[in-house]
């Protein structure tokens, strides 16, 4: 097995183009596990970790630039928007970053321990994959957007919402590198919740995220293993959004709730596997879904966001 080291973005890219099946590295909390165990033995390792380019984080004027002659992809704008790095750890998310994306630094809490929390980090997430991947559910919900690079053709923006193909399989092309991801600072109240055997150190049974844009009277929504990619819940999404009292900020209703998280539920498509049953999985989505919307919709009736800081 080669092990390629780049010390800066631009010899990385041009690394990937000449080796298409090196397995970028990070963190390496789940590459490395893969490896020990002989699930998976790339012909190459690339090792990001010298790039300091990836782990800094700022406030975006706009868009990076697209692909070819297409327009930005998608066609928002994008000023204001947090640009961080993928090699951003989850324990500076945490600290830095979470008053700014509260749910996010919600899902980085549940990573693993202290010591993979400081390896770890959203890049490696979205590099794996897996529909499980705790930082999924919270980039959906929030509309992020993945800024991925290679070195011939320049700056692709993927939104969150195409980049999972399949179980442990993503958007990127074989000679692209995730160099950010895009999102907004949270416009309203967001919050995550994961069920697992205890609160970190685990693979979550599922997950889910949901955030409110007040301005644009909308919800967003990911849940995590419980299909074989994240996704969104798009109708409990549109039910939502068209029930709330987002003028009078009035009570929530028990029977808006109680929809809601039966169209989470049915968005769900989850498996029987060792840590739950498609039945209890899909049951506990239903669950979260209720009441991580009565907790955030609770604070935006006080006019409050929680902030998640270290």
């Amino acid at each position: 097995m080669d092990f390629l080291r780049p010390a800066t973005w631009e010899d990385a890219l041009a690394a990937k183009a000449e080796h298409r099946d090196a397995l970028p590295i990070q963190g390496g909390t789940d590459v490395m596990v893969e490896i020990n165990f002989d699930v998976h033995r790339p012909p190459a390792l690339l090792d990001l970790n010298r790039v300091t380019d990836l782990t800094t984080w700022d406030i975006a004027d706009g868009p990076a630039a697209s692909r070819g002659d297409d327009p930005p992809h998608p066609p928002v704008d994008m000023r204001g928007w947090l640009r961080i790095g993928a090699g951003v750890p989850y324990v500076r998310l945490i600290k830095e970053l979470g008053d700014k994306l509260p749910g996010l630094a919600q899902a980085s809490r549940t990573v693993g321990s202290p010591q993979i929390r400081n390896r770890g980090s959203v890049g490696g997430n979205l590099g794996a994959a897996s529909p499980a991947g705790d930082s999924h559910p919270p980039l959906l919900a929030g509309d992020a957007v993945i800024e991925a690079q290679s070195a011939a053709r320049g700056t692709r923006m993927i939104p969150a919402t195409e980049f999972y193909l399949g179980v442990k399989r993503n958007a990127l092309e074989d000679d692209e590198l995730i160099r950010a991801f895009w999102t907004a600072p949270a416009p309203g109240p967001q919050y995550f919740s994961k069920i697992g055997t205890r609160n970190a150190m685990v693979i979550a049974v599922c997950s889910f995220a949901i955030a409110l844009h007040p301005e644009e009277r909308r919800v967003g929504t990911g849940v995590g293993s419980a299909a074989p990619t994240p996704r969104r819940a798009t109708a409990a999404e549109e039910f939502l959004s068209a029930e709330l009292d987002w003028e009078g900020r009035g009570p929530l209703s028990i029977a808006t709730a109680q929809r809601f998280g039966e169209l989470v539920k049915e968005a769900a498509s989850p498996i029987d596997d060792v840590r739950g049953t498609a039945d209890y999985r899909k049951h506990a989505i239903s669950v979260m879904a209720r009441r991580t919307l009565t907790w955030a919709w609770s604070d935006f009736r006080d006019g409050t966001i929680r902030k998640e800081a270290s």
